[in-house]
């Protein structure tokens, strides 16, 4: 048993041999599984002073990419204490109390307006609201002071909160109010341009065995809080989280936690900070005999959680929690960030270690090499992605308040910000917006930041290889585009490279015009019926070696979050598609040594035994390649035997963009443009029919998407295998190529219009199909491409991996009736489809 009365796991330790081997390869910059990071919170003395070296290049990439390098930040904060009654019972809490030993059972709003004005006028720019979990669950005087106020919950309570502290004192309020709803979630972005909870730890004994540290408190259960991590990702939320070590975890069940957090930031990309919080006993709680975490077992989960989380999220000590001998150490296992300090407030939550004076933490901080900041309580990666680039995680009513305080290009706060009230207001008839009121005209007009790496050349050699910069005139093109419309208006197709190049830099009334004519030109080779597939993508594995520089869907096997589908488990996703209506399985997978050489014929049959007459759509030109290579035949050979196994098509991605210098920097040149035309080439001379796609916004610029356009028109006048073209916006979010500040945060509105029409008239004639990707597009945008070209909206797909782990926001499965809806949006009926577009039903 330990000191508060949890059943003691004994952990197992490693070997010394496991320790020094994990150092080693934590050292030579290797990826760590969970046991190899177990092992790592085990070094000591020298080994643990070794792995400094491998946080700190993490820590610096870390500042790099968040636009602030060598700088260490902190948020000038406010505390707000909203309530301190809670339903939850933990172990360790002394800020939770019952109703008699408070004068109220929530501040009062002139309270919390008195709090942060004297942080206002302090030069905060923070309100931090930290209160406890639903207490009117559990307490009826709490219940009766929201009901006498109208407030139906305490979080509709706190969003009255933010809204006053924001047009009273301009502080941005941080909220941190527990578990909640994906709804309730929703409802407070409006008012917070961040929001944060704890997850604490994934050992799920802790909250459900007597006497454990979280017993009798329904919020802590680990799954319920993961849930809200994933909730907060998915509604495009700045979300800060975290561990709290010491609390009776196992070394293994440390790693588990910062796993399950790694997991979720890899998907949405909206963890912005993670804090590693070691646990400090007090007075008057049932765990106020046990130690607290040690300083060698703290420094060394710093580093861990460093090396585990990578560069991508910032990470936070709290400087209150250790002595100011430590702090230096603390920034050398990996942090740069000291969370919320206040000038004005005490730590509340743990009242016995007051805050460093702001002087002394720049003073130590600048002793151990690095600049002191303030930030917002949004970090400055989110506002510059935010404010720049249009993506959504700040809500349009709250933009301005960050605006108002943050210094443009760096995204921290800006030079002698004062936090200054401002209105807010629900837009236009009080409908619920979660993106930029302009959409993206502003990222149109303004264009993206001129932030790269410093060492771009050095690491991916000489940009003018791959072309002049994408804002170049020369590259974009300065044609005449009325000239070029008015004899597409004749000959579709039989424009010059100059020629499509002006209509692809057309903007306003000549992109307007461009897209009316791409409009008139489907509808008299297609007709108006939008058509779409009833299909469900099975992604078999995400264990890829071949680490394509923009996915951030590959696994490395030995990763918390790899898997692989057995073929049963194939079979059964393929029989409940059929069951629901599928016609067709689309089958894209990592590039995994697991699948060996016979194994994409068995997946081919899997499907077939369980879904008999099922159209399979699978294996793109990089798995072709790789499977036939391992096989040790030919292409041809290959294929061959996949459809004599019942492959019906192959999907015709990987094909980025066809030019060797862009394919370079995307994916190290691992699939040449030839090696791409000749699978879909010899796919198409045995019968086997393929899509035509082109993922672009990223390195590349218009000429390339013309000569790329141009190369799938030579094919289809070879072949005649390409059943469609799919233009494929680049999902920025959660690409490493864009997260190390390499590639554009995706195309704009602008390009995608340009690219679909551009594709429907130089297509014109060879590939009558033009297919929208709602994945990538969402609804509006879809209905933008519809009627300006495109006519097909793909597949309702069922389950879609690999665009929601770059961070597609648009979800991952559509109803018949939902794409109906959104062909009805534009006035048009819609009909299913077969895979090679045969008509299966009526116009609806």
């Amino acid at each position: 048993m330990t000191g508060h009365g949890v059943p003691a796991v004994p952990p197992v330790a490693p070997t010394p041999r496991e320790v020094e081997r994990a150092v080693n390869r934590a050292v030579a910059g290797k990826s760590l599984d969970a046991a190899e990071a177990t092992a790592l919170l085990h070094a000591r003395g020298e080994q643990l002073a070794a792995l400094a070296e491998p946080a700190g290049r993490v820590r610096d990439e870390a500042m790099a990419r968040a636009g602030r390098p060598g700088t260490v930040t902190y948020s000038p904060k406010v505390f707000v204490p909203l309530t301190r009654l809670c339903r939850d019972r933990c172990h360790y809490c002394t800020f939770v109390t019952v109703p008699h030993r408070v004068p109220s059972a929530f501040l009062e709003l002139d309270e919390v307006l008195g709090i942060a004005r004297e942080g206002a006028a302090a030069g905060c720019l923070e309100a931090l609201f930290t209160l406890g979990d639903r207490p009117e669950e559990r307490w009826p005087q709490a219940r009766q002071w929201l009901d006498e106020r109208g407030y139906d919950s305490t979080l509709a309570y706190v969003r009255a909160c933010a809204v006053a502290v924001l047009e009273e004192t301009g502080l941005l309020p941080h909220l941190n109010p527990g578990v909640m709803s994906w709804q309730e979630v929703q409802r407070l972005k409006p008012v917070a341009p961040s929001m944060g909870m704890m997850l604490e730890t994934t050992a799920t004994r802790l909250w459900s065995e007597p006497g454990g540290p979280h017993f009798g408190s329904p919020d802590k259960d680990p799954a319920v809080r993961l849930r809200v991590l994933e909730d907060a990702g998915r509604l495009a939320v700045p979300f800060t989280t975290g561990v709290l070590l010491g609390i009776g975890e196992t070394p293994a069940e440390r790693v588990d936690a910062l796993l399950a957090i790694r997991r979720v930031a890899r998907e949405y990309g909206a963890t912005q900070e993670v804090i590693v919080q070691n646990f400090r006993a007090k007075d008057a709680t049932a765990m106020q005999a046990v130690p607290d975490l040690d300083r060698e077992s703290y420094l060394a989960t710093l580093t861990v959680a460093r090396l585990l989380l990578g560069p991508t999220v910032s990470l936070q000590a709290p400087p209150n929690l250790s002595d100011p001998d430590d702090l230096a150490d603390l920034l050398r296992a990996g942090v740069d960030d000291w969370g919320g300090v206040s000038p004005v407030t005490p730590d509340h939550v743990n009242p016995e270690r007051p805050w460093p004076q702001l002087d002394d933490l720049a003073r130590w901080t600048g002793e151990a090499g690095f600049a002191l900041r303030p930030r917002l309580t949004v970090h400055p990666g989110y506002v510059r992605a935010a404010l720049h680039d249009g993506a959504p995680w700040l809500d349009v009513r709250v933009r301005p308040h960050v605006e108002a305080l943050a210094d443009p290009a760096t995204g921290l706060a800006r030079d002698g910000a004062r936090a200054v009230g401002l209105p807010w207001q629900e837009p236009d008839g009080g409908l619920v917006t979660t993106g930029r009121a302009d959409l993206h005209a502003a990222v149109d007009t303004e264009g993206r930041t001129g932030d790269r790496r410093g060492d771009f050349d050095e690491v991916y050699g000489d940009w003018q290889a791959v072309g002049e910069r994408v804002t170049s005139p020369a590259v974009w093109g300065t044609g005449d585009a009325a000239a070029a419309l008015r004899r597409a208006a004749d000959d579709p197709a039989g424009l010059t490279d100059e020629q499509y190049l002006a209509l692809l830099t057309s903007d306003g009334a000549e992109l307007d015009a461009l897209g009316r004519l791409a409009d008139d030109v489907r509808r008299s080779a297609v007709g108006d019926t939008v058509t779409y597939v009833v299909n469900r993508n099975i992604n078999v594995t995400n264990v890829c070696y071949v680490g394509c520089r923009f996915c951030a869907f590959a696994q490395r096997k030995s990763d918390a979050d790899a898997y692989t589908l057995s073929l049963a488990e194939v079979g059964r996703r393929a029989a409940e598609a059929q069951a629901l209506g599928a016609t067709e399985v689309c089958i894209q997978s990592g590039i995994s040594p697991d699948l060996g050489p016979g194994a994409y014929a068995g997946i081919v049959r899997a499907v077939l035994d369980a879904a008999p007459g099922m159209h399979v759509h699978a294996f793109s030109p990089m798995e072709v390649v790789s499977a036939a290579s391992r096989a040790g035949v030919s292409v041809r050979d290959w294929l061959s035997e996949l459809k004599d196994a019942g492959l019906g098509s192959i999907p015709g991605t990987a094909a980025e963009i066809l030019d060797d210098d862009v394919r370079w920097v995307l994916t190290k040149g691992k699939l040449p443009t030839s090696a791409w035309l000749e699978v879909v080439e010899t796919a198409h001379s045995l019968g086997i029919p393929s899509s035509s796609t082109m993922m672009y916004g990223h390195v590349d610029h218009p000429r390339h998407w013309v000569a790329h356009l141009r190369t799938l028109a030579g094919v289809q006048d070879r072949t005649g295998g390409f059943t469609e073209f799919v233009p494929l916006p680049f999902v920025h979010t959660s690409s490493p190529i864009y997260l190390a500040g390499i590639a554009r945060p995706g195309p704009t509105l602008r390009d995608n219009r340009a690219v679909h029409a551009v594709a429907r008239l130089l297509l014109h004639g060879r590939i009558d199909h033009v297919q929208t990707s709602w994945v990538k597009l969402g609804v509006d945008g879809t209905r933008a491409m519809l009627t300006g070209g495109a006519d097909d909206l793909g597949g309702t797909l069922m389950e879609e991996t690999i665009s929601r782990m770059a961070g597609s926001a648009h979800g991952s499965a559509k109803t018949v009736e939902d794409l109906t809806a959104i062909a009805a949006g534009v006035g048009r009926p819609v009909a299913q489809r077969s895979t090679t577009y045969g008509r299966l039903g009526a116009a609806a």
